[in-house]
């Protein structure tokens, strides 16, 4: 599956926060913002790692999901994890 991309993870996480469209990735760059100023706990992080983990294949571990504080970083988290089972999958 392709790299997980900024405005799919905001979709994700208004979808599993159910959020209105209030918080966008086309209305400026949002990828920096601390998830709770955002408005996301930790619970929305939870539901939309198993939702990546559904859709990507990955999953992200408890301690590292705990550690991330930006969408930025959730993003890199995904396609790290994913560069890494690609990389697993062909040696």
């Amino acid at each position: 599956m392709s790299e997980l991309t900024l405005p799919h993870l905001v979709d994700i996480l208004r979808e599993c926060a159910g959020e209105d469209e209030a918080v966008t990735a086309e209305g400026g760059d949002i990828g920096d913002v601390e998830l709770e100023y955002l408005g996301y706990d930790s619970l929305a992080v939870m539901e939309a790692a198993s939702r990546v983990k559904r859709e990507y294949g990955v999953e992200l571990p408890e301690d590292a999901l705990a550690e991330i504080r930006t969408l930025n970083r959730f993003v890199a988290a995904v396609n790290e994890a994913l560069a890494s089972a690609a990389a697993q999958r062909s040696a």
